[in-house]
């Protein structure tokens, strides 16, 4: 990878401050998809998916969630995250929990000791990867990508 002039950097960085939407977009996009596929390396070499590590996620987020609730949340088909599912109790990361009362059909999902700890270390993998090349930046550049996570999490936050 061919290396910048800081200064050269930093003269870019100043000189759009009216960026055009389209041009910024096209300059983060494949910033965006080269470190997230490092990021998902990091969640293989644990022997489980990205896809898996969300999912984990959101069950450790919302404890009981159904399977349909979740498959919603997900944007996937209910049957296709059953098959998610049933890959993730068999590794023993999730467990399937009848409902104690009420309609006994209802199946709610929860997380187990080794699925907190395989996501706990999914989280560490991910964070000291990204660390460890955030330390390579000058201080200025650093305060300007912790200046810009707001906006980006607005951006990732907004309805699609």
């Amino acid at each position: 990878m061919a290396t910048r002039d800081p200064q050269t950097t930093r003269a870019a960085a100043t000189a759009t401050p009216d960026a055009d939407p389209l041009s910024v977009a096209n300059r983060l996009r494949p910033v965006l998809l080269h470190i997230a596929r490092h990021l998902r390396r990091e969640t293989h070499a644990l022997g489980i998916t990205s896809s898996q590590a969300s999912l984990l996620a959101a069950i450790r987020a919302t404890p009981g969630i159904g399977v349909n609730a979740l498959a919603a949340r997900e944007g996937m088909a209910a049957a296709s995250m059953s098959g998610q599912l049933d890959r993730l109790e068999a590794a023993g990361l999730v467990e399937r929990e009848r409902a104690g009362s009420g309609d006994r059909r209802r199946v709610g999902l929860r997380i187990t000791r080794s699925g907190v700890r395989a996501l706990d270390g999914v989280r560490s993998r991910r964070t000291a990867w990204l660390a460890q090349r955030l330390k390579t930046l000058d201080p200025d550049e650093l305060a300007r990508i912790d200046d810009a996570i707001a906006a980006l999490a607005r951006i990732s936050e907004a309805p699609s």
